[in-house]
């Protein structure tokens, strides 16, 4: 299956409208039928760092695209604030 990088991008916008600048996403890269994508942000830690991660894959579902949050990447160095969520991608639903 090959992911439209135009919604992805579309994702990622809308993520950012309602969400910064607590968090903000960034596009790392998409292999396969995986989107990379890194969070950065003051978060809001009394939500759990890791739900404005998993946040994401709802806006995903929201433009037709059903994904699973496969795995969150944390700094090693305790001071950065940022986490990277890879996404595999189930379905991606045709619109037209």
């Amino acid at each position: 299956m090959r992911i439209n990088k135009n919604t992805i991008i579309k994702a990622i916008t809308l993520y950012n409208k309602y969400r910064s600048p607590e968090a903000y996403a960034k596009l790392i890269g998409l292999e396969g039928e995986k989107i990379i994508v890194k969070f950065e942000g003051t978060f809001c830690e009394t939500c759990g760092v890791n739900d404005w991660v998993e946040d994401f894959k709802y806006v995903l579902e929201d433009l037709n695209i059903k994904a699973e949050l496969e795995e969150i990447y944390e700094p090693i160095d305790l001071g950065e604030n940022f986490r990277i969520g890879a996404f595999k991608v189930k379905l991606e639903k045709n619109t037209r």
